[in-house]
């Protein structure tokens, strides 16, 4: 299952060479490489969104990697994981905001 986030900040240039490191730490945690794209930066009112399509072998290696965290939120699974996503890029210095994309 491919799930994909929606990101918004207001530092994009930082916040998105964060998220790519976090990213690549997450994957060699997992095994899972290559797995997730980035869609192209829009700017609105001093933001600027973007989206994160999670492949499934990521998807899957975050959610059994850390299954007891996911479990401490109260939600539907994409939104445990787009709230876990959301708290550990803030682990990462990342000040985003994170949303699920249908």
């Amino acid at each position: 299952m491919v799930i994909t986030l929606e990101i918004s900040t207001k530092n994009y240039s930082d916040d998105a060479f964060n998220i790519k490191r976090a990213l690549s730490h997450m994957e060699s945690l997992t095994g899972a490489y290559n797995g997730y794209m980035f869609s192209e930066p829009t700017e609105n009112f001093g933001w600027t969104f973007f989206k994160i399509a999670f492949k499934a072998d990521l998807h899957e290696g975050i959610a059994k990697e850390f299954a007891d965290m996911l479990e401490r939120y109260r939600s539907k699974p994409e939104e445990k994981f787009a709230e876990f996503m959301r708290d550990y890029f803030a682990s990462k210095n990342c000040e985003v905001k994170v949303r699920v994309v249908d």
